[in-house]
């Protein structure tokens, strides 16, 4: 059975649920399609250990992945799972490394798989970053780079490609997973939009050639007064500093529910309960993401609508690559916003059944690995 290697940020973001599925999709995604997988990640220095071990250790388990996987540290020592020869010898058994956002660094280690792939995830970001020269990219040594950014490179699109020939996947969604809530097929009395999100996202804003590109906090105060257009209930399981006190205030004068992510989306279980105890999705995109017109989909966003939840989402420029209007909604302006909101209401049953259908049509990991494992010739 050949081996895959794939590498992320999972446990230097403990109780991120989250984040979690966004790495180990890929993971069981590869798995399904007949791979020995391994997941290799590097805990950062700074970082809580043993907090950050105890997540690993926990996540692994609930995953069947104790025996095939390690968290290393800066230096490649082994914290938790295989040890560091064990790692070695998996690596150059390797057809391939899939090394999501170059996040393992260990020279010795990336470079025993046959072939490298870089997968972008922050699609602008990477690009602006690596265009202004910035160290700790570590774009270099792969052979084929991916983005879930699907306009970048086109002519329309203001991301530099700086050189690299980017190929573009979309997010995926292992079904199998995500199985239709059952409540799916039931129109509740009131629709309960929600979303699990940072307020501020994890960067500042980018300036590149002279614009500067904002974050997931500018998107929201566009559409700050959405709960009171709609008669349904938003809620944001949403990550933000105490301090923030008048956009708290702001948004709760608007009629905005606040959970703590922490409590309700702190595991990969609890995130997929969440998820699937919610009538549908509403969200907002990072400024720099819909500024660019990037492409950018939610791997968050494919979970929902593999459990039957319909997503009304800020339109970042995918809508020219996933078909949109049911099951999955798209706006520009929170006037948009709130006559999608309507039409999921006013038809939840249909929207449910599309919603489903477009995650199986578009983020299905079948046949998004598959795609993309044909593009780059690595057969299980």
């Amino acid at each position: 059975m050949p081996t895959i290697l794939v590498s992320g940020v999972l446990a230097n973001k403990p109780h991120n649920g989250g984040n979690a599925w966004t790495r180990l999709s890929w993971v069981t995604g590869f798995r399904r399609l007949g791979f020995n997988v391994v997941f290799v990640e590097q805990l950062a220095g700074g970082a809580d250990v043993g907090e950050c071990t105890q997540y690993f250790r926990t996540v692994m388990a609930s995953f069947g992945l104790t025996g095939s996987s390690a968290l290393l540290d800066a230096t490649g020592e082994r914290l938790e799972g295989l040890a560091p020869d064990r790692v070695k010898d998996a690596a150059r058994s390797a057809e391939m490394l899939f090394n999501i956002s170059g996040h393992l660094k260990l020279d010795e280690v990336r470079a025993g798989p046959r072939l490298r792939v870089y997968f972008d995830d922050d699609p602008g970001y990477t690009q602006f970053w690596y265009a202004q020269g910035h160290a700790g990219l570590e774009l270099a040594g792969h052979d084929f780079y991916y983005t879930v950014g699907m306009n970048v490179g086109a002519q329309d699109c203001p991301i530099p490609a700086g050189g690299i020939p980017w190929r573009h996947t979309r997010p995926p969604v292992v079904l199998e997973d995500w199985p239709v809530a059952p409540s799916g097929v039931a129109a509740p009395e009131r629709v309960r939009f929600t979303t699990v999100a940072s307020w501020r996202g994890p960067y500042g804003p980018v300036t590149y050639d002279g614009r500067t590109y904002g974050q997931k906090v500018h998107e929201f105060r566009k559409c700050i007064d959405l709960p009171r257009r709609v008669p349904a209930d938003f809620e944001l399981a949403l990550d933000i500093h105490p301090a923030e006190a008048n956009d708290l205030g702001l948004l709760r004068d608007n009629g905005w529910r606040l959970a703590d992510p922490k409590r309700v989306a702190s595991t990969p279980e609890a995130f997929a309960q969440y998820v699937r105890g919610s009538s549908a999705e509403f969200s907002v995109a990072q400024g720099t993401y819909v500024d660019t017109r990037s492409g950018w989909f939610s791997d968050r966003t494919t979970r929902y609508l593999a459990s039957g939840r319909p997503a009304l989402v800020q339109d970042t420029g995918f809508s020219g690559h996933v078909s949109c209007g049911e099951g999955l909604l798209t706006f520009r302006t929170v006037e948009e916003a709130a006559e999608g909101a309507r039409r999921i209401a006013a038809d939840y049953a249909l929207h449910c059944a599309a919603a489903r259908a477009v995650a199986e049509r578009y983020f299905d990991s079948d046949r998004v690995l598959g795609r993309l494992l044909d593009e780059v010739s690595v057969r299980g």
